[in-house]
């Protein structure tokens, strides 16, 4: 299956795989997409936990593929950006062969794991079952108390053009809650602050920076938008494992 596929111009990945719903599989063998939560293996759910345990090859990004290194004996094939097209085209290999495969996708796949998703629909051609994981945004909007039927979510953690997700930020700040994942490294908590501010949100909407959650290390800085804003740019004080709520105006 060809790779050749521009995320600024298309067609996007993540368009693919959510161009159709899932087909009813019947008994029909497929590779399961699991969600592993936020890298605590106590939010790893039971049927992810085992369509790994079951998994003959395991498939994801190193980060991901580590937290689950030892809830499995399956051969585990790890990849980054650059990589990517070649190791899942070997995962396509072992599952054409017959192998039972299940790539793994940090949090749940429904929150920025749509572009990968669609690569290894593209490279296996077989039937792939998502299993939903819990996601550090759903841990962020507990911490921050933000009812997700009152936010706007944005993952702004994807490649490409990001403007009509940020447009969808605007437009909301103030009136709804907003949980955002920011990306590493050119859009983290800060720089979104600025954008909304430069779109005329309030400064002083409260603003939470919700980091590595569910770790030991998980730390919360509660500030405002205004304040936020002060560290646009290139440096950061925040981890790349965050998530931004900006509570609505009110609250």
């Amino acid at each position: 299956m060809s790779d050749d596929y521009d995320l600024d111009s298309g067609p996007d990945p993540a368009a693919f795989a959510a161009s159709e719903p899932e087909p009813d599989f019947g008994t029909e063998a497929v590779v399961h997409a699991v969600g592993v939560g936020p890298g605590n293996p106590e939010f790893l759910t039971p049927r992810g936990e085992r369509a790994i345990r079951e998994a003959d090859v395991v498939v994801g990004f190193e980060t991901v593929v580590d937290f689950v290194a030892d809830h499995t004996d399956a051969d585990l094939l790890t990849c980054g950006y650059r990589d990517e097209g070649e190791t899942l085209a070997a995962f396509a290999e072992r599952v054409a062969a017959g192998e039972r495969g299940t790539a793994v996708l940090m949090g749940d796949p429904n929150h920025s794991g749509y572009q990968f998703l669609g690569k290894v629909e593209r490279a296996v051609e077989a039937p792939v079952r998502v299993v939903p994981g819990i996601s550090s945004l759903q841990v962020a909007a507990s911490r921050a108390r933000t009812p997700m039927e009152d936010a706007e979510f944005v993952t702004l953690h994807k490649s490409g053009d990001l403007a009509p997700d940020l447009a969808r930020l605007r437009e909301a700040a103030g009136e709804r809650h907003l949980l955002v994942l920011p990306r590493p490294f050119d859009l983290m908590p800060g720089d979104v602050a600025a954008d909304l501010l430069e779109a005329g949100a309030d400064p002083d909407l409260s603003a939470l920076v919700l980091e590595k959650l569910t770790h030991d290390d998980e730390a919360i800085t509660r500030t405002t938008l205004g304040d936020l804003a002060a560290h646009a740019g290139e440096e950061t004080p925040f981890s790349d494992l965050s998530v931004l709520a900006v509570r609505r105006g009110g609250d």
